[in-house]
């Protein structure tokens, strides 16, 4: 078992704390992103002003009033959004998402049954399904969060001391708190990264990748994993 204080620090300012606990396997905290959202009251909440009249927001939405929001964005609920936090064009939250605050939400990327902590950047053309991102998380251009087997069949972690059944049929990725994935890499459904780990520019990976360590695919088959 990894639990989740291996992987995350929970920010002071997170409102649903509650809801994820440290002591819990991380893919615990899958579930409960859609129980803490509707424990939330999203009644007499406004939304920011100056939100673009492309953009559209359905359902039940709590957006900091700090939230920038551009152009051509769709945010259907439930979904929350912390402080300082940028929406850029184009962006897809499909519902059962948790924001912090100061993330990057990119242009033309798309989130579902998600949980970002504090600061994560996801700029640009990234597909976030039925994961959790640690703070500080950086996704670079293009990265995919695949989330569902070819086979259809439940979501297997292959953790150092065996196999983890987890019962989902959707499960992308957990990634440590600032850990790093390069441009255009696969992460495989069920795969782990741990805190400050990172993963390099165009690389499929699946399995688990250990704390302050990087994977690379060089010229050769196979893949190489150091220490940092």
């Amino acid at each position: 078992m990894i639990p989740a204080s291996n992987l995350f620090k929970i920010p002071n300012s997170f409102v649903f704390r509650d809801f994820f606990l440290l002591q819990d396997s991380p893919w615990q905290w899958l579930p409960k992103i859609q129980e803490a959202l509707h424990s939330y009251q999203f009644q007499g909440k406004s939304l920011p002003k100056n939100i673009p009249k492309s953009a559209e927001i359905h359902g039940e939405v709590y957006l900091h009033p700090s939230v920038k929001i551009m152009g051509h964005c769709y945010i259907e609920g439930p979904a929350y959004v912390g402080a300082g936090t940028q929406i850029r064009p184009g962006a897809f939250i499909r519902g059962n998402v948790i924001i912090g605050e100061k993330c990057v939400i990119g242009n033309a990327s798309e989130y579902k049954n998600c949980l970002l902590l504090n600061q994560v950047e996801t700029p640009h053309y990234n597909y976030i399904g039925d994961s959790i991102l640690g703070n500080n998380v950086h996704l670079g251009a293009g990265v995919i969060l695949a989330n569902l087997r070819l086979d259809r069949k439940n979501i297997t972690f292959k953790l150092p001391n065996g196999k983890v059944q987890t019962g989902l049929r959707k499960m992308g990725a957990i990634i440590g708190d600032y850990a790093e994935v390069g441009c255009h890499s696969v992460l495989q459904p069920g795969t782990i990264l741990g805190a400050h780990s990172t993963v390099m520019t165009t690389t499929t990976f699946g399995g688990y990748l250990p704390e302050s360590h990087i994977v690379m695919y060089p010229r050769a088959t196979k893949p190489i994993i150091v220490a940092k």
